[in-house]
Order: structure tokens, then C-alpha cells, then sequence
């Protein structure tokens, strides 16, 4: 696996963390970080530039980070967040074009 993805990896899982810290200590609650979230993949879906540039699987590596905070957040418990492994097999059973 490339180095890169691994940094990507850990850097994913680490806003993660930050957005389960969040909505622990009441500073936002689930849907708020799933609004912004969302809205970040609206603005990324809404870029001329990833359909005129870009093919659909290109386009879905684009938003799988985003998509997977937002399974992240969704299934996020008190105390831990589910590995990266199944968060990313999640969002794959899920994907939307």
C-alpha cells in the first residue's frame, strides 16, 4: 500500500476522533456535524471540475473521505469509533453515484 494512503488513513480517523470529541463535550451534536459533512460533499458534487475532468470512480474518491466521517459520525459510540477497515466497507455498501 502506498505511504500516502496510510497518512491518509490515520489523518481521516484523526478528525474522526476530533468530531466524536465534539459532540461529546456538547460543542455540536450528530446532525450538526452530519450537516456540515454533507454539505462539504455538496460543494465537492456541485465543482464543474470533477465532472468535466474527472471519471465516476474518481469522483467517488473524491467525496470517500467525507463519506466516511459521515459513517464515522453516524455509528460513533461514547468511547470508541469502529475501525477504519469497516467504516470503509460501510461506505462502500452505501456509496451513491
Amino acid at each position: 500500500m502506498n505511504v500516502a494512503n496510510l497518512q491518509l488513513e490515520g489523518l481521516i480517523m484523526a478528525v474522526a476522533a476530533v468530531n466524536q470529541a465534539l459532540v461529546r463535550k456538547g460543542l455540536l451534536n450528530v446532525d450538526e456535524v452530519d450537516a456540515a459533512l454533507r454539505g462539504v460533499e455538496a460543494s465537492l458534487l456541485s465543482d464543474e471540475r470533477l465532472y468535466e475532468d474527472l471519471s465516476p470512480s474518481h469522483r467517488d474518491a473524491v467525496c470517500f473521505p467525507v463519506r466516511l466521517l459521515q459513517t464515522a459520525n453516524a455509528g460513533q459510540s461514547e468511547t470508541s469509533l469502529q475501525p477504519f477497515s469497516e467504516l470503509a466497507r460501510q461506505v462502500g455498501r452505501t456509496k451513491s453515484s
